[in-house]
């Protein structure tokens, strides 16, 4: 299936003002997670703007698709999305990791929009699983007895995040119990916090690794808007098991200077504050 162009470059434009207000928020904040979040943002600009069903003026609405980032620090691209989408006023951006702000370092609760609060890496695929099980309670089923789920649950999670054991348990419960409106996204960007994931704990190759839990998977371009849509399009039409989307990323994708580096928690010269700008311009 081909896009319509025009989605996929308001898609585009869309992730580049989720960056370019990232960059704003870490700049206040005075450190960030850029690495990740930058990572990531093509994939949230595709879940926010396009693929899922949410309403900004109505954040709990209990039909709403939820995004879990289960690796939380990587937060300011989700914000961002969030006050791009009407969450919240853009000015909270300013006080970004502050004392006592709303917008803290780890995705919390409390912010409108986010569905988890995170800190230990590995538990966001297991709340994501008990997120899409409590979406069958009441839920209608088709003419072959199948329940369909009030509403569809993704889960963002790292390569890294991906050494905890608990990431693994939640992918066999979730096989177990055919949960099939649960999308797991794995944002590869090659990196963890203290180095590259080869050399750390090399896990790869992660296709084997989720066939062999006969996940649904595939393997795409993360920064690709055509692939990304049509994974996520795709995993809609495959029931009884939960799927798994594996996306290579870029670390610090969209500031060519800063791509490929493992840039994890970390305060911005003025060098480079201005070197983002002009890129995402």
């Amino acid at each position: 299936m081909t896009h319509d162009e025009k989605l996929i470059q308001r898609l585009a434009e869309k992730a580049k003002i989720i960056r370019r207000d990232a960059v704003e928020m870490i700049w206040a904040g005075e450190l960030g997670w850029i690495g990740g979040s930058f990572s990531q943002a093509d994939i949230i600009a595709a879940l926010m703007f396009h693929q899922m069903k949410h309403d900004p003026k109505n954040p709990d609405w209990e039909d709403r698709d939820r995004l879990i980032v289960s690796k939380a620090h990587c937060c300011e691209t989700v914000y961002a999305a969030l006050g791009e989408s009407g969450y919240f006023s853009k000015e909270l951006y300013k006080s970004y990791g502050k004392m006592g702000a709303t917008l803290q370092a780890h995705t919390e609760r409390i912010v409108p929009g986010i569905e988890y609060s995170g800190g230990s890496l590995g538990q966001g695929l297991s709340f994501a699983l008990g997120e899409a099980l409590a979406a069958r309670i009441d839920a209608q089923k088709d003419s072959s007895g199948h329940p369909i789920p009030r509403y569809r649950v993704y889960c963002i999670i790292g390569d890294g995040e991906s050494n905890e054991g608990q990431i693994w348990e939640a992918v066999m419960a979730a096989l177990h119990y055919k949960v099939d409106n649960l999308v797991a996204i794995l944002d590869h960007n090659k990196f963890q916090s203290s180095g590259t994931v080869e050399e750390r704990m090399n896990m790869m190759p992660w296709v084997d690794k989720w066939k062999a839990f006969n996940w649904d998977t595939v393997e795409i371009d993360g920064h690709d808007f055509e692939a990304i849509l049509t994974a996520l399009e795709n995993a809609d039409k495959v029931k009884g098991k939960p799927h798994i989307i594996i996306a290579h990323t870029t670390k610090c994708k969209g500031v060519p200077s800063f791509e490929h580096k493992n840039l994890h928690f970390c305060k911005l010269s003025d060098e480079m504050y201005a070197e983002a700008l002009e890129a995402l311009k």
